[in-house]
């Protein structure tokens, strides 16, 4: 042997590398002397972890520090987990002063290279090795007394979003105590942070040492024991860190469209919307009960399967399949999730023995044929979503034993109509296989450890896909400005996850990109907009100097090579594969990543002396969101060419300068301070205002018409503080009832809610976008304005008026325009709506006022002699801010003589109350 690296171990299982070994019997008397005479006198002087996270991409390097305090060379390893699906960039070594660096190779040539370098005796290798839901990476070095070696691996990773938290874990394992460890973690959100949390996930023996210090968009929490802390007992020399430093967080989230980030010729677009009604689901849950379940397994999967029946809601269906050898069905059909069958269901799993073989197969196609029979039937809600979810410990031992027509089988059978989630417990399962069937089949896959905490994984796990919130999401962008867009169809969205979509956008020659996502909810069709400047991250991320300038494209090609992945597990033919191994290959290359069709290569300056990390020996693949849907139609009128949505009637609004019969207008400025209300007499050709002096909390009746069964109601809040011993009211919200619709729209300074029976789905003012819901049509303009449409009956449009938040009086407000061509029935009433039969109107004997220009008139209406003013209102729909004038004559005393009745006759319990007529 001769060179540095004639000392490197490789603890790789194959028999040439212990050949290599064996032919190096100088190292193996050394290695066994330094045993005997000088056990463990590797110190690690230097232990740390640096994690940035930038808008969930993060880039995490790994550094040790050692030195041989023995008399004699002895081996010192490096030894590290990293995530699966991670991308490891990066891998340096120095030694003594000489410095090894990495690339990327394509993995023949690469092999080619260190075949070559190792027939020279110059060559030795690193092995990555699949470790649970980790991977290892590791390599050994023999290194004479009293040298120094520092080992240094750089990965990044996507953070994906479970159960409405975002979890970052770094598996920190030293192997002996440091007079130095450090886990560094900063995390930069521009939506900014809604909270971190460290759980204690080390144990109880490091309370009180991590610090976290959090900001509005950025955090830093750092773990640094001492020596003393680090030991698992006061006289110890062994380290009690040896586990996973866990990091949680979650960003806040203003607009329901999502979050488009765009830097440097990247556009990445996160979605995870909330308040949403859950979809009903259709289930059926597949449970292993072979021989091999025996035990702890079943006991923990029964307890887990007693506490999801019971999450199951009063919309799901569900059934349950057993299979060891036979396959047997607690009921042949699906069920409605009454109270009394979950407790049935329960009472069948808690008769379960395990024993007997495995027929995956047959148990999966069994479960597909109840779906695909409730189906043909009708028995399945079209806004259903269908899922099947397996749990098995093992391979196939009866019936179908070939995995691949396993596969085959159960996609000829699902036909892309629902998901497959399947889950493997413990450390014999295929899990590789798992993972393939159900990312071929929509779903996805999760291991679960045979332990004690079985049974909380496996709910953990069901967690995540038990809450449907959206199906068939498709996210559309403009063509000429964006290209290389991955995934962007997508069959569900799950509570509590993230959809994340990714392209290259044309910063050059757009100044805003544009993005219309369209979906089905519970009880609404969504048309979600978001609009954002090409250069709003650029100010942000070039001050922060922790920040990766290069988080786009990372994500871009982190989510790239990903769902290429995907497409090639799924390859329906070799040709095709051929292809879309080029272009990992190439995308490997490019962005300087370790996957399966590339290594990486370690070498000296000189180039005489490599190393070899290669991938592990699977076809894994990291599942993202789930599924694919085909792109919709483009049909729909009101949106945009380039985007694809459901075909829906969009009715908006008259163009500015339209007349307008009924007209509510609250000023946002005015001595008055109270509701104006200009009634427009079309016939007459006069505006007529009055005001409406009432109290904070009282809801007043605008529209009631029992003909079309049509109400609209609005509560009044009132001003911070009274001025001038009056107390300036508005209204602060707006209800709508369509009671022949069974519909109910409550729209607030804070949010727009569509109600309908038990479901409700919610619009904040930061988004831009529609919901459909039984022909009723809600329009959202971000921070402006909300028009609510109903067929070609109908329609109304909700104005909101922002004031400074500090002021000392002032408080947000809405007003509320509704045009002439709505059809109200003769029966209509309300403040308003009694206005549809307009009255007639005399004017007469004006004479000057106080003021030049507010002359006093006698008006005559209803058979009152009335005074009234002339004087100027507001329109705010064309200028939110100084409105436009709109003269009118003004009657006093709340409208007394030109309503009927007294104002008070108008007040209502509740927003969605029908009036009696005065």
């Amino acid at each position: 042997c001769s060179g540095l690296l004639c000392s490197f171990l490789c603890w790789i299982a194959l028999s040439e590398s212990f050949q290599g070994l064996a032919s190096c019997p100088k190292f193996t008397e050394q290695f066994c002397q330094m045993q005997v005479e000088d056990d463990d006198k590797v110190g690690l002087y230097s232990y740390k972890v640096q994690s940035t996270i930038t808008s969930r991409l993060a880039n995490t390097m790994i550094q040790a520090k050692m030195v041989n305090n023995a008399r004699r060379p002895q081996p010192i390893m490096f030894d590290v987990q990293v995530p699966k699906g991670a991308f490891i960039d990066n891998f340096t070594m120095d030694i003594n002063g000489i410095t090894f660096t990495s690339h990327i190779r394509e993995k023949s040539e690469a092999r080619k290279m260190y075949a070559q370098a190792k027939a020279k005796g110059k060559a030795a290798g690193i092995v990555r090795s699949n470790a649970l839901d980790m991977e290892n990476f590791q390599t050994e070095v023999n290194v004479p007394p009293g040298m120094r070696i520092q080992f240094q691996l750089h990965y990044h990773e996507m953070i994906r979003r479970k159960l409405s938290s975002y979890e970052h874990v770094i598996s920190v394992k030293p192997g002996r105590l440091a007079k130095h460890l450090e886990v560094d973690v900063r995390i930069i959100e521009p939506q900014g942070l809604r909270y971190v949390h460290v759980p204690n996930s080390l144990g109880d023996h490091f309370n009180g040492i991590t610090t976290i210090s959090k900001g509005e968009k950025k955090a830093h929490v750092s773990f640094k024991p001492t020596m003393d802390q680090q030991r698992k007992c006061p006289k110890c020399s062994s380290t009690a860190v040896d586990g996973n430093f866990v990091v949680q967080y979650d960003v806040n989230r203003e607009t329901t469209g999502g979050e488009l980030e765009i830097f440097n010729g990247y556009f990445i677009h996160f979605f995870a919307p909330e308040n949403l009604d859950p979809l009903p689901k259709n289930i059926l849950f597949v449970i292993d009960v072979s021989g091999s379940m025996w035990g702890l397994k079943m006991k923990q999967t029964i307890e887990a399967m007693k506490a999801i029946l019971s999450e199951l809601r009063a919309a799901d269906q569900f059934s349950l399949i057993d299979f060891n050898h036979n396959v047997r069905c607690w009921r042949d059909n699906l069920v409605s999730a009454t109270p009394a069958q979950v407790e049935d269901a329960k009472k069948y799993i808690q008769t379960i023995h395990p024993n007997g073989g495995t027929n995956i197969n047959e148990a999966l196609l069994r479960a597909t044929f109840i779906l695909n029979e409730a189906k043909s039937l009708g028995m399945l809600d079209p806004n259903s979503v269908s899922m099947i979810v397996l749990v098995s410990d093992g391979d196939p031992t009866v019936g179908e034993l070939k995995l691949t027509t396993i596969q085959k089988n159960v996609k000829q059978s699902i036909k892309d109509e629902f998901s497959l989630f399947c889950l493997g417990i413990g450390f014999d399962v295929d899990y590789d296989f798992l993972q393939r069937i159900a990312t071929d089949n929509r779903g996805m896959a999760h291991r679960i450890f045979g332990n004690q905490e079985t049974s909380l994984q496996m709910k953990n796990f069901y967690n995540q896909v038990s809450t449907p919130l959206l199906r068939k999401i498709q996210f559309n962008y403009p063509q000429e400005s964006v290209s290389d867009v991955t995934q962007s169809s997508f069959h569900n969205y799950f509570g509590g996850s993230e959809i994340v979509v990714a392209g290259k956008v044309d910063t050059e020659n757009l100044q805003h990109l544009e993005s219309i996502v369209t979906a089905t909810a519970a009880n609404a069709e969504l048309v979600l907009e978001t609009l954002r400047d090409v250069e709003e991250l650029d100010g942000f991320m070039k001050k922060d100097k922790y920040a990766d300038p290069d988080f786009t494209r990372k994500l871009w090609a982190y989510l790239t090579v990903n769902q290429m992945m995907a497409e090639r597990n799924a390859a329906p033919t070799a040709a095709l594969k051929r292809n879309i191994t080029k272009s990992i290959l190439q995308m490997s290359l490019d962005h300087h990543i370790v996957t399966p069709f590339t290594a990486m290569l370690i070498e000296n300056a000189e180039k005489d002396e490599i190393m070899l990390a290669d991938h592990p020996n699977c076809d894994c693949v990291l599942t993202g969101t789930l599924g694919l849907t085909p792109n919709a139609p483009n049909n729909n009128k009101g949106i945009p060419p380039w985007a694809n949505a459901t075909d829906v009637p969009f009715r908006f609004m008259p163009e500015a300068g339209a007349d307008l019969l009924l007209t509510l207008v609250c000023l946002c400025v005015s001595v008055d301070n109270d509701p104006h209300f200009t009634i427009h007499l079309p016939k007459s050709q006069r505006n007529i205002c009055f005001n409406i002096n009432s109290e904070p909390g009282k809801i007043l009746n605008l529209v009631s018409d029992p003909g079309t069964g049509v109400v609209v109601n609005g509560q009044l809040v009132g001003a911070k503080k009274a001025e001038n011993k009056k107390l300036s009211t508005y209204f602060g919200k707006i209800g709508f009832y369509f009671q022949k619709k069974g519909l109910k729209v409550e729209i607030s300074t804070e949010k727009i809610t569509l109600k309908d029976g038990s479901y409700a789905i919610t619009l904040s003012w930061a988004d831009t976008g529609h919901v459909i819901r039984k022909q009723l049509l809600i329009s959202v303009k971000r921070e402006s304005n909300v028009t609510i449409t109903v067929g070609k009956e109908m329609s109304f449009m909700v104005l909101l008026h922002r004031v400074w938040k500090k002021h000392p009086v002032n408080v947000d407000f809405l007003g509320i325009y509704i045009p002439p061509e709505n059809q109200f029935s003769p029966a209509a009433h309300g403040l308003i709506g009694q206005f549809v039969s307009e009255p007639e109107v005399s004017i007469h004997h004006q004479t000057p006022g106080q003021a030049p220009e507010k002359p006093q008139a006698i008006m005559e209406v209803k058979g009152n002699k009335l005074t009234v003013t002339r004087g100027v209102q507001k329109d705010y729909r064309t200028d939110r801010v100084l409105g436009t004038d709109v003269l009118c004559w003004f009657v006093h005393n709340s409208g007394k003589g030109f309503i009927d009745g007294h104002y008070r006759d108008y007040l209502v319990p509740h927003l969605y109350s029908f009036m009696k007529k005065p």
